[in-house]
Formats: structure tokens, C-alpha cells, sequence
């Protein structure tokens, strides 16, 4: 049973230790870090709800249509997914002041980025690299994409390319076109290449460079004008304000050790300086403008689903 949230003490009167958090993050980062997190506070108990966006999305509405949110603590895998949660006053107002040490462009006053995906290409090593983004849907070879509407970072993507005047949703058509299958997450995009079912596809780095470290026979591309950034925030719930357990779970994940048990899981953390998985010397990366995806997302997600059904 997940625990109630935002109970001031337990019956024996001391101050509760246990909060419930609700994630998209892999269980091979999340997990690690809630160990952590246990290990460092004593008496402090963890409760997860982990599934891909989509799915956490249905959950948090099922929360809602019975009573209120029943996590402590949210950490997504995309601002939009967290900003909507803000919009509707289930999460917000409060960061730690740990959040000052992350840069700008990862949190608000109402979140602060814990983690970082990266959009890039794998291919397998018989096929050629992509340059480009726009060298995906070339004639022949069989693209895999992840669906924007289950997968936070398909998500991002999506908003980066419709907003981009040299790709716009027209790329999502020229894949489809080309003859790309939309599969639901990034991992199912790479194990997808990884056994030959297709060419190349769109997926996370880090689930890339996962399936190289295992021996798959795939490489990793970070096409021109770069991979995509999206940034995974942690956010407290409003109905959990009072909650100094939840409060410092946030302020582990985003601070120092939090942040290296990131990293040293496979995941990019956001904290400046903190070791974590290699970024190709002279990678491309560019950096979605959130708000303005934000203002168009039901638009842009209509019209990719017009294009690859859903």
C-alpha cells in the first residue's frame, strides 16, 4: 500500500519518515538512489511508484479523480510533464537551496532538474552513422522511434524538431513516409536495433551506450545540430509542503551525493562537475525552449499523432 502523504507524525508522535515518490526514471538510477538516500537518513523509508510518463500520468489523474495526489514527491523525465502538475497545483512551490548549485536552465521556482537525457541516434555498426537528424528517414533503411505520448524524452524531442524551421513535424513525415514504426520507449527502440529488427532508430544515450557496453552490435551517433537535452526535474508535492522527510529526499537528488549516485548509475547528472557518463568530445547538444513548447504542446502532439497514429 503507498503511504499517505503529508502526515505530519507517526503515532508515536515523532516526525513521519517514510514519503512515497512517484518517477519515470529507470530503476537502475532511481533504485541507487533511494538506497542512498535510506542509508543517509536513518529511519527514513521510500515508497516507488516507477513507470514510462505515460503510464505516471494516468496514475497521478486516478490520484486526483480520489481525492489528491498521493506521492510526496514527483521526478519526472521532462519539464512539461512536471510544469502541467504545477499548472493543476499538485506540485510547486518550494526548491531546496541545493537547487541553487544546478544551472539556471534546469529548474524554476517550483523544480529543479535531477537528471539529464540525451536524444540521440544508435545504428547498427553495418549501417552508416547519421550525420544529421534529417539523414534518419533515408531510403532503405528502417527507422524506430519512440512514442512522445508514453516516453518523456520522446516527448522533448518532438518539441525541439516542430519548433526547429529546418525540421518542423514535416520530419516526423518524412520518417513515416520512409517507413518508420513508432515503438512505445526509447529502450524498446534500442533493443529493437540491437537485434536487427531495425536499421537505426531514436532513443536515450544512455540506454545506447548501455546496449554497446553489453556487446550489441550497435553504435551511437549525436547528429548535427545536436542531441536533444531534456532534463528530468524533481518537484514536492503541495499537499506534502510540510513533509521535512520529502523535503530532504529533493535535496539529496539534487545535491552532492545524490548527484554522484547519479552518475555513477549511467545517468547524466545536473549538478556542474559531478562525474557521469561521457559526452563524445565535441558532441552537439541543443537545448528545447520549454515555454514555447509548452504553449504548443497539444498542437504539436495532435499533429505527430496524425502522422503516426494514437
Amino acid at each position: 500500500m503507498l503511504a499517505a502523504c503529508g502526515e505530519p507524525t507517526t503515532d508515536a508522535g515523532t516526525a513521519a519518515q517514510d514519503l512515497t515518490l512517484y518517477t519515470c526514471l529507470s530503476d537502475e538510477t532511481v533504485q541507487p538512489v533511494i538506497a542512498a538516500f535510506e542509508d543517509s537518513a536513518p529511519g527514513a523509508s521510500v515508497d516507488l511508484f516507477r513507470a514510462p510518463t505515460g503510464e505516471l500520468n494516468a496514475r497521478v489523474a486516478a490520484d486526483v479523480r480520489s481525492g489528491g495526489l498521493r506521492a510526496d514527491v514527483f521526478w519526472g523525465c521532462d519539464p512539461l510533464t512536471v510544469q502541467d502538475l504545477v499548472d493543476q497545483g499538485l506540485v510547486g512551490g518550494w526548491t531546496p537551496p541545493e537547487a541553487d548549485a544546478i544551472p539556471a536552465q534546469f529548474r524554476t521556482a517550483d523544480y529543479v532538474g535531477a537528471h539529464l537525457l540525451y536524444m540521440v541516434a544508435v545504428h547498427r555498426t553495418d549501417v552508416p552513422a547519421p550525420a544529421t537528424w534529417a539523414d534518419l528517414p533515408a531510403a532503405g533503411r528502417t527507422v524506430a522511434v519512440p512514442d512522445p505520448s508514453v516516453a518523456a524524452s520522446a516527448l522533448g524531442a518532438l518539441g525541439w524538431f516542430a519548433a526547429d524551421p529546418g525540421y518542423g513535424l514535416d520530419f516526423y513525415q518524412r520518417l513515416a513516409d520512409a517507413g518508420a514504426v513508432q515503438v512505445r520507449t526509447p529502450d524498446e527502440v534500442t533493443t529493437g536495433v540491437a537485434q536487427g529488427l531495425y536499421d537505426l532508430g531514436m532513443t536515450t544515450a544512455n540506454s545506447a551506450y548501455a546496449a554497446v557496453d553489453d556487446g550489441s552490435p550497435v553504435a551511437v551517433a549525436w547528429p548535427q545540430p545536436g542531441a536533444v537535452a531534456v532534463y528530468g526535474p524533481v518537484a514536492l508535492a503541495t499537499a506534502s509542503a510540510d513533509s521535512a522527510v520529502a523535503q530532504d529526499f529533493i535535496s539529496f537528488a539534487v545535491g552532492p551525493e545524490g548527484q554522484q549516485t547519479i552518475g555513477a548509475s549511467g545517468s547524466y547528472p545536473t549538478r556542474p562537475g559531478v562525474t557521469g557518463p561521457s559526452v563524445p568530445a565535441g558532441a552537439p547538444v541543443v537545448h528545447p525552449d520549454w515555454t514555447s513548447i509548452a504553449a504548443d504542446r497539444d498542437a504539436v502532439l495532435g499533429g505527430y499523432q496524425r502522422v503516426f497514429g494514437g
